[in-house]
């Protein structure tokens, strides 16, 4: 599968292709300023009411972001607007919300502040660090490699959320809490109308020489994953910050409250299935009863 890097300096790909016109506005703020590039700072909160589960997912992502800032749980009775406000104060160009509904549905917001765009995701498949327990590990705060499948390059709608999670996922350079080292891999992939979310380790594994005049080892890259995994099923891209007109809308998209609706309705069709089945037992004894005997009934007086 082919797959282009983002440049983990400036959060551009790493590519020669000619960019399209609707990623203006990220593409500003992914140049190769380097006062832009040190000033990007991700807010990264949740609403009230997250699981145990998804607030673990929240700071695993915390970790692999050393330009974010965690800021305390936002109310549901305010409108998502509010975000801006709490971006402009914590000096935060870009903002990832974690909202529950129902202590179940995980929603994923993701987008720049306070000019937009903004796309909402729907979590799936969600699996904490703590849960998997794999054998990989990095360094914290460490530079990853961001990579894409190349699919992000083909549709206009993943190229905005391409730019999206570049502008969230890549290190800054030079940021003050970074460690000049790259020692893990952030991947995203696209399938089944998804994103796929991968997070691995390079580990350098000693191999075989290649010929036998070589002297000095060769050492061959590998990958263990470290986890967290989670799925992003995209919903809609707004225009603005938590709010704007409507750029996309995933025609294949499913809301949980539909899929629950209708497995709740095949459990009732079948429950009503069994008791007709039931009724019609019930009818086919009564019919084939066999009539007393008036013999048996004159011995038994």
């Amino acid at each position: 599968m082919k797959k282009r890097i983002a440049d983990v300096s400036s959060g551009e790909e790493a590519t020669s292709q000619q960019k399209p016109q609707n990623v203006n506005k990220i593409e500003e703020r992914t140049d190769n300023n380097d006062k832009d590039t040190l000033k990007r700072k991700v807010l990264v909160l949740s609403t009230r009411g997250i699981t145990a589960r998804y607030r673990h997912l929240m700071e695993d992502i915390l970790k692999l972001l050393p330009h974010g800032k965690k800021e305390s749980k936002l109310d549901t009775k305010d409108k998502l607007s509010v975000v801006n406000e709490i971006c402009e104060l914590r000096n935060c160009n870009a903002v990832v919300l974690f909202e529950t509904r129902k202590f179940q549905d995980l929603y994923l917001w993701m987008g720049c502040s306070p000019d937009g765009p903004c796309a909402k995701f729907h979590v799936t498949n969600v699996h904490t660090m703590s849960e998997l327990n794999f054998v990989g590990n990095n360094l914290l705060y460490s530079r990853p490699i961001v990579l894409f499948d190349s699919v992000f390059d083909e549709m206009a709608h993943l190229k905005v959320l391409k730019q999206l999670l570049s502008w969230v996922f890549v290190t800054p350079r030079g940021h003050r809490k970074s460690k000049p080292f790259i020692d893990h891999v952030i991947s995203f992939y696209y399938l089944d109308n998804r994103i796929w979310f991968r997070h691995y380790q390079v580990v350098h594994v000693k191999g075989n020489h290649t010929s036998e005049n070589v002297s000095h080892e060769k050492f061959l890259p590998e990958l263990y994953e470290i986890g967290p995994r989670f799925v992003l099923d995209p919903i809609r891209i707004f225009q603005g910050c938590m709010e704007g007109s409507v750029l996309y809308e995933n025609p294949s998209y499913v809301s949980p409250n539909q899929v629950r609706r209708s497995l709740k309705l095949q459990q009732a069709y079948k429950r009503r299935l069994k008791l007709k089945r039931k009724e019609a037992q019930k009818t086919r004894v009564e019919e084939n009863k066999l009539l007393s005997d008036p013999v048996e009934d004159m011995f038994r007086s």
